[in-house]
């Protein structure tokens, strides 16, 4: 039983070893070529936040929730950033690796999970100059920061579950890759991340309805943790809410993978 528990122990480490390395070279690789390298996985989300600020600043002088609009600003953004990136690369991991997955003995799992976590460098970083911002700005978050260890893990949760569905069906619907990205235009402005509920004065059942999107869990734990320090206990019927769709996204999507792998290789 040891001996068993002991190959189990290896199997898992071999596999963890193998994600950070393929991970660390899709981060790499994905920009090779280009003058600047990997400096252009900053440059987008600078330069997005840059123009937001610029454009919304203009619009409220005040602050929002205490604190000033950039900073609530990036609470919203870094998250959804992660969101963004992670899900398009998720969704076309299989397809950018056709060469792995036409491999027998590859574990063709781990490629949704590779392409996440070489996202997750970007939103490490992101994350740590936010705190970093509200500090020096003098509005370091105390305790509460530690939250967003947990919301980033739920957010990884969510992205590998529709990683897994995205990636399996988009190989025989190569439309889907338009659709996603559709729906993320349209979901950055569902999601209240350049506005909230007190400004548009929503309230009852569209209050609601907007907050069946689980990004608005995300978002608004970020905040809570950065500015507010409510603790995520303190919102049950969210936490419920979101966790209970995200692991049926995550049993959807495992499910489908599974069905459709047999025919991956044939298709690509």
């Amino acid at each position: 039983m040891s001996s068993e528990n002991n190959s189990i122990t290896q199997t898992a480490g071999a596999d963890l070893t193998l994600i950070r390395r393929l991970a660390r070279n899709d981060f790499k690789t994905k920009y090779a070529g280009s003058y600047l390298g990997i400096i252009w996985a900053f440059v987008q989300p600078i330069v997005t936040i840059l123009v937001y600020w610029f454009v919304f600043s203009t619009l409220r002088a005040r602050g929002m929730r205490g604190v000033p609009f950039v900073l609530w600003l990036m609470a919203g953004l870094v998250p959804w950033f992660y969101f963004s990136d992670g899900l398009n690369s998720g969704t076309n991991a299989l397809i950018e690796y056709s060469y792995l997955v036409k491999k027998v003995v590859f574990k063709i799992d781990i490629l949704p999970l590779v392409k996440l976590s070489s996202a997750l460098y970007v939103h490490v970083f992101f994350t740590g100059v936010t705190v970093l911002l509200y500090a020096v700005m003098g509005y370091f978050p105390g305790i509460s920061v530690i939250q967003i260890f947990y919301y980033s893990g739920s957010l990884f949760v969510l992205l590998l579950g529709l990683s897994y569905l995205t990636s399996a069906v988009v190989i025989f619907f190569r439309d889907l890759t338009q659709i996603i990205n559709i729906c993320l235009q349209v979901g950055v402005w569902m999601t209240p991340i350049m506005w909230n509920f007190e400004d548009l004065n929503i309230h009852g059942w569209l209050a609601w309805v907007f907050k069946l999107n689980p990004m608005y869990y995300i978002v608004e734990g970020y905040r809570d943790s950065l500015i507010t320090g409510t603790p995520f206990w303190e919102r049950p019927m969210l936490t419920a809410y979101y966790w209970i769709f995200t692991l049926l996204v995550f049993i959807l999507g495992r499910r489908v993978f599974r069905r459709l792998r047999v025919h991956f290789a044939d298709v690509l």
